[in-house]
């Protein structure tokens, strides 16, 4: 259509402001930059990568932006009051498969389950993604906060492992928040035009006025700190503040503690920095910035969404080297502005214990660069955690100090040496010490840890409990020739299942039953009879067409018996199995002990490779065999 000037003699119609975000209050030339992406402008990038230093606002300028995507939220938002430009088309809400404290493979499985993907491997997924028609929009927020483990180098396998082959994927349209590095390489490493790089403290993309709003709205809390004198504080505030919303923020907190009538500080005096935050507000609570840092350590260096308020109080003094009851009396003055806390609920909802975790990570970085030797504060910290155990009994410490403990001798360079505990192994919550001890040489892992690593796939997968992870583990022990530590877990005070006897190496074994052995004196001896390859040593032939054999094992010395043929074997009686007390199911990769009467499970045993047999006598003996081996337990008759 062709336009129509407006006569110069007639009125110009001045158009309405916009209105900003609700929930960002400004950023309109990065939502304008979102928005071209979601809707598939003219010249947008599939991919977008938004990045900035911490405490930039990323993840809640991505909050905001979603609202935009989400037919729910959106239509609680005055759509058009905004600025058209920053306003995506109105499509089908984007997937969102959170970061934050999940593995790359835990994101990966996450981003199936929402496609309805029939995937058995990580690569399997990608491709399918890949073929699949039409367009994907993924958006992946908070890629710095991957991991259950803080130093584990989460953040980075989920750029290799997942932001990589979906942004490869040409149906893929990817959002996602990392670090600046990050953005960097993946952006090096698809054609040109395919990625756009939003850096949050570029100036492109800084919002000076959209951080004055952000400090006006908080002072206008106090009614001597709003108005035109609350504007201009405000503009200092901010451009003082840089680039930084978080620095915003906790200056305004610090302004806002200050008694009523306190006259509002030169601009030069304002924080322009995290460390002068914290300093700042050392001071005005009349006690020093090492003092404050001192408070903030243990949170500084925390793991999961929150330490115990009784346990944080106990490390300070730890990491101080010193009493600091006094200052833990008066922190809730010093540290608020720094600290949030929430409640623990327990079964039923009653409340629980109280947890506290810094406001933001940011400020997890900035104590933590202005600490001596990061390692040796973890150090101090790791052994005060040892310490809050009762007894070494892990059972009986507290969950924070169970969980976490291998993310602070990670750090510190002392988690090969608690990996020799089976304790640990059993009651510590499997996915924060997998990630944390993956995170170790392979070379520096003992051969209990090396256990523990072969294992833990099935933990997970199981999602098994204490006792379940005692009865894997105590198998799994056997099996590596770890008896030792085996006959360890049976002292721990846990009822297991069974008790693992021996485990061998036997390639090949098709399947297996539970016999007698007929001897010259005496009732027949208790054996299992392998149905192996002909030409397996100490195996007869069956003289079948298969070219199979049979292997008789000695279940109580664990040693073959050469020689021995069917017409040596007394078979348990079907009568025998229907009175026995416990019986087996099994599936191809796990294997269930029933009790007969009540029809509960008494053990569970899976598998990650196939099982090939298994069988359970009547006294309780089970054998179960894969195509590499077998092992005999002896089923206990405890419900599980």
């Amino acid at each position: 259509m062709t336009g129509v000037a407006t006569p110069s003699h007639l009125p110009q119609v001045q158009q309405a402001p916009h209105a900003p975000h609700p929930y960002i209050g400004g950023r309109v030339a990065v939502l304008r930059a979102l928005a071209d992406w979601r809707s598939g402008r003219p010249g947008a990038a599939r991919v977008v990568l938004l990045t900035g230093s911490p405490g930039s606002g990323r993840s809640h300028l991505l909050t905001g932006f979603l609202m935009l995507c989400d037919p729910e939220y959106r239509g609680r938002i005055a759509v058009d009051a905004l600025d058209p430009s920053t306003v995506p088309t109105d499509l089908p809400a984007p997937a969102v498969p959170g970061a934050a404290g999940l593995t790359a493979a835990q994101l990966t499985w996450l981003i199936a389950e929402h496609y309805g993907l029939r995937a058995t491997t990580t690569d399997e997924v990608y491709a399918e993604l890949a073929a699949r028609q039409g367009e994907l929009a993924v958006v992946v927020p908070d890629v710095d906060l991957a991991g259950p483990v803080r130093t584990s180098g989460e953040p980075d396998r989920v750029v290799r492992e997942v932001l990589r082959p979906l942004a490869a994927a040409g149906n893929v349209r990817l959002l996602a928040d990392v670090p600046r590095a990050a953005a960097e390489v993946l952006a090096a490493e698809l054609p040109p035009g395919t990625v756009r790089i939003v850096d949050l403290d570029a100036p492109e993309w800084a919002d000076p006025e959209g951080l004055a709003r952000q400090a006006e709205a908080l002072l206008a809390q106090r009614d001597d700190l709003a108005g035109p004198a609350g504007r201009a504080l405000a503009e200092a505030v901010a451009r003082r503040a840089g680039t930084s919303p978080l620095v915003v923020e906790l200056a305004v907190a610090g302004l806002l503690a200050a008694p009523a009538g306190t006259a509002a500080p030169a601009e030069q005096a304002l924080p322009a920095s995290l460390d002068e935050v914290l300093n700042s507000h050392a001071y005005q609570c009349g006690s020093d910035p090492h003092t404050l840092r001192h408070l903030l350590t243990p949170l500084a260096l925390a793991e999961g969404d929150g330490m115990p308020v009784e346990l944080w109080a106990r490390l300070v003094s730890a990491i101080a080297g010193q009493d600091m009851s006094a200052a833990i009396a008066g922190a809730p003055a010093l540290i608020g502005p720094f600290v949030q806390s929430r409640q623990e609920h327990e079964d039923g909802g009653t409340p629980g214990r109280t947890l506290v975790q810094l406001l933001h990570p940011a400020l997890g970085d900035a104590v933590r660069a202005g600490l001596r030797s990061v390692r040796a504060t973890q150090s101090q910290l790791a052994m005060a955690l040892l310490e809050a155990v009762p007894g070494q009994d892990w059972g009986q410490a507290d969950p924070y100090v169970r969980d976490h403990i291998a993310g602070h001798t990670l750090e510190a360079g002392l988690l090969p040496q608690l990996l020799t505990d089976p304790g640990l192994f059993v009651h510590a919550a499997p996915i924060a010490l997998r990630a944390a001890v993956e995170a170790v040489p392979w070379e520096q892992l003992g051969a209990p840890a090396r256990t523990y690593l072969r294992t833990v796939p099935l933990l997970t997968r199981t999602r098994a409990s204490a006792r379940a992870r005692a009865a894997l583990l105590e198998s799994a022990f056997v099996e590596d020739g770890l008896a030792d530590y085996g006959a360890a877990v049976h002292r721990l005070g846990i009822a297991l299942p069974w008790q693992t006897l021996w485990s061998i190496q036997l390639p090949g074994i098709t399947d297996v039953r539970l016999a007698g052995l007929v001897r010259r004196e005496g009732a027949p001896a208790p054996v299992a009879a392998f149905t192996v390859p002909a030409g397996t040593p100490g195996a007869r032939p069956l003289g079948t067409d298969d070219g199979t054999a049979l292997l008789v094992y000695d279940l109580q010395n664990a040693t073959a018996v050469p020689g021995a043929g069917p017409e040596h074997l007394v078979a348990h009686s079907d009568a025998d199995r229907a009175a026995a007390p416990l019986y087996l199911t099994r599936s191809r990769d796990q294997v269930r002990i029933w009790h007969r009467d009540e029809r509960t499970v008494a053990a569970s045993l899976p598998s990650m490779a196939p099982f090939t047999g298994a069988d359970l006598s009547p006294d309780g003996f089970l054998i179960v065999t894969t195509d590499t081996g077998a092992k005999a337990l002896r089923v206990r008759g405890q419900a599980a």
